[in-house]
């Protein structure tokens, strides 16, 4: 049987209902898998009013009543939302809360195991922490309800996959959470999701937190106390891995084949890599023509990718977003299901 993929509507205000819509019209995501959408059936009937195509909104309230048949988008139905008072592009705490409730649905069927991947469309932090509910992401919000303590954040397109010791934390407390541990946790997570990902023997590389790598000690010394010992210890536990690279060099060697992962140290530091790659920018049309990758929390006992972008509030409504990278997110979803 081909795997069940629940997707959570993000931000009804957002771009999430639009995207997710967009991927599903492709009849050949149905070829693939079983896909369902986690969020208020009203939304998605909305959202496909300024959208030049039509689909069929079957809501069900449970897993079984889904056809999984293209043409019709199966939604597993909140009914959460008032439509009267969606306003796109603005936050609200009645969004940030239907947001929320998808995401924390997509969770709960797939820890009952009635869906085998879950995808997540983007949320607004502001608006999740405005309707009551204190996280700062997708992935704290995973790691919550599945009861999960060693988890990471890895981006992933083509040949650029980066894991981050640390995400969305202060610059300053992002230096202190540079520890050997969660290094070589993090090295081991990597290494994991690259063998679910079909590569039989991951080259990976570690990233330095200094410039260039501390330069022995004359820029910070942790790469001496911290990085080094880790990417040691992960070498005799029998990890093909190197570094530190320094920041300034090791995305540029990633992209172009060298490493088939990287272990970035903070948040930025990944991002800005990832993002100049993925993110293409129309200067003429002031668009952005495509915007690619994948966001994937690792360490869950469940499958959770996402769209690499934010809810894109400016062009909410408007029937432009590109949906890229949910489409990527969907195949990542699949390739980890499928090597499970």
């Amino acid at each position: 049987m081909k795997p069940i993929v629940s997707i959570s509507m993000g931000d009804p205000a957002g771009i999430g209902p639009e995207i997710t819509l967009k991927a599903l019209k492709n009849a050949e995501v149905y070829d693939r898998c079983r896909p369902m959408v986690v969020g208020d059936a009203g939304v998605m009937k909305a959202a496909l009013s300024f959208l030049p195509f039509t689909l069929n909104i079957h809501p069900i309230h449970s897993v079984e009543e889904a056809l999984f048949t293209p043409g019709t988008v199966d939604v597993y139905d909140l009914a959460n939302v008032d439509l009267s008072g969606l306003v796109y592009g603005q936050v609200s705490a009645m969004c940030g809360h239907a947001a929320f409730e998808a995401v924390r649905e997509n969770i709960a069927l797939a820890m009952e195991g009635k869906v085998d991947a879950t995808v997540t469309a983007p949320i607004n932090k502001e608006a999740i922490h405005v309707a009551g509910h204190n996280f700062s992401g997708h992935t704290e919000i995973y790691a919550h309800y599945t009861g999960t303590k060693n988890y990471a954040m890895l981006l992933a397109d083509d040949s650029l996959r980066v894991i981050h010791v640390s995400t969305h934390v202060s610059l300053r407390e992002a230096c202190d959470r540079a520890t050997k541990q969660r290094v070589l946790d993090c090295i081991g997570l990597l290494n994991d999701a690259c063998c679910r990902f079909g590569i039989a023997k991951p080259h990976l590389a570690v990233a330095g937190l200094n410039p260039h790598s501390g330069e022995n000690g004359l820029f910070g010394r942790e790469e001496i106390e911290q990085i080094i010992p880790a990417i040691e210890e992960a070498k005799a536990k029998g990890f093909d891995v190197e570094g530190p690279v320094p920041p300034d060099t090791i995305f540029a060697k990633a992209v172009q084949g060298k490493f088939d992962g990287c272990v970035a140290m903070y948040h930025d530091q990944g991002h800005i890599p990832f993002k100049l790659v993925g993110f293409k920018w129309n200067n003429e049309k002031q668009k952005m023509d495509s915007v690619k990758g994948v966001n994937i929390t690792l360490g869950l006992p469940i499958i959770r990718t996402s769209v690499d972008h934010g809810t894109a509030f400016e062009i909410a409504g408007k029937g432009i977003a590109s949906e890229d990278a949910m489409l990527i997110s969907i195949d990542y979803a699949l390739k980890m299901a499928l090597n499970h």
